[in-house]
């Protein structure tokens, strides 16, 4: 027969008021507002952030006539205007993990913005070495919000990284469509390309007054102010080494062409379909109407990545897309111009998201991704950096688009064997 329990007094009940225990005190209650208020903010600040990514360099293709023509400048000369960002873009970007890990990931998204708005107003100043280093800093504080972004998603929103990242890579491309959309008539509307360009400084604005709480908060001690880059060590005791293995160089060079066809579309579209007899005022709503198509393909290819476990296909479908608007435009550039735009355009969009999700797919940590990050966009953004001037040396010695075109098909081609590596079900291990 069991012995009766007799409770000693380590085991003597504890009395409590059921209804007093139940009830949040004032500093639980303050703590989960502000948590609540903290999420709203991040999702308000990164898509302000993304609307800034490209912006301010859309809204310089249909004014690159204008401002080549009010310095005087030839055509390899005036494709700086849009090389040197992307020059910038790679140089800065290995600092930013270096620089969230030191500081924390919002203060180093809120120098960013504030980067990229003094880069928008250096931009517009008389001298034409001003336009040059304006660009300069437009291109590194892109750097820091591109690098940053994929390990944020990741330390942030872990199980819903595909979706967060078609919502960011969406409103990027957003941003980038009203961009070139409105460049000419803001051109008209404000008294010349300077003021057109130099608007775009209250976007960068408004998105920095959006992060200072969120860095405030950052400093306070919230979890949202540890780096996307803290290092996690694998079973084995060392991180993976990337440049030492061939899926992050795929990635990265993935990354790296799909950014080149973007870039030259970016710099060369306008002016492909203006030397066909096209104004200036239909290229640029073609040119608009191909970027806002890139919304698109970057919601779409970005959540169908996240369903699949290999992105093979995927990769290989956006780079036919892009192959065959190029072919299009190497045919019949002005008859069918808004066919191609929108096959580019989607492709485009498809490309940049797929490139931004397999960052976060191919990793197992946020660290992890905000390395591949950088590493993707450093030699990535270098890559692309090449595209529009050695198209612009081959346009203006050749004469015309044919030769341009026909490198570019072999760049689409390239862009597919390495989505059939990077695309593979596969992660960075040490």
């Amino acid at each position: 027969m069991p012995r009766p329990h007799t409770p000693g007094p380590e085991a003597e009940p504890l009395l409590v008021d059921a209804e007093t225990d139940l009830r949040p005190t004032p500093e639980v209650t303050a703590a989960r507002r502000t948590l609540r208020a903290h999420s709203a903010l991040l999702l308000i600040g990164i898509v302000l952030a993304s609307l800034n990514m490209r912006a301010a360099l859309a809204g310089v293709s249909p004014l690159l006539g204008e401002i080549s023509g009010h310095f005087g400048l030839s055509a390899t000369t005036g494709s700086l205007v849009t090389t040197i960002p992307l020059i910038f873009m790679g140089l800065a970007s290995p600092f930013a993990p270096r620089l969230a890990r030191r500081w924390g990931t919002e203060a180093v998204l809120l120098s960013a913005l504030v980067l990229l708005l003094g880069g928008i107003l250096l931009r517009v100043a008389p001298p034409v070495m001003a336009l040059f280093a304006g660009g300069a800093l437009v291109g590194s504080g892109i750097a820091f919000l591109n690098v940053l972004m994929p390990g944020l998603v990741k330390r942030d929103f872990p199980h819903r990284a595909a979706g967060m990242t078609a919502l960011y890579t969406t409103s990027m491309i957003g941003g980038a469509t009203v961009s070139a959309a409105s460049a000419v008539p803001l051109e008209n509307a404000l008294g010349g390309w300077r003021g057109s360009l130099a608007s775009w400084s209250l976007l960068a604005a408004v998105a920095a007054l959006v992060w200072i709480p969120q860095t405030v908060l950052a400093r306070r001690g919230t979890h949202h102010g540890e780096p996307a880059a803290t290092p996690v060590r694998t079973t084995s005791g060392a991180e993976p080494r990337l440049g030492r293995s061939a899926l992050a160089w795929q990635v990265t060079l993935f990354m790296g062409l799909q950014s080149s066809i973007a870039y030259v579309c970016i710099a060369w579209m306008p002016t492909i379909f203006t030397d066909h007899g096209m104004s200036k005022s239909a290229a640029g709503l073609v040119f608009a109407f191909s970027t806002m198509l890139q919304m698109v393909g970057s919601f779409v290819v970005p959540t169908l990545a996240g369903r699949m476990r290999s992105q093979r296909t995927l990769a290989v479908a956006v780079a036919a897309l892009m192959g065959a608007g190029i072919a299009g435009l190497l045919v019949a550039p002005a008859a069918g111009a808004w066919v191609w735009a929108a096959l580019i355009g989607v492709g485009q969009g498809g490309s940049v998201g797929l490139a931004l999700t397999m960052m976060v797919l191919r990793t197992g940590d946020a660290h992890t991704s905000a390395r591949l990050s950088g590493m993707a966009q450093t030699w990535g953004y270098l890559l692309a950096a090449v595209g529009p001037l050695a198209l612009g040396v081959v346009h203006q010695t050749t004469g015309g688009w044919a030769l341009p075109l026909t490198l570019m098909l072999a760049v689409c081609g390239a862009l597919a064997l390495l989505g059939l590596g990077a695309g593979r079900d596969r992660r960075i291990r040490a």
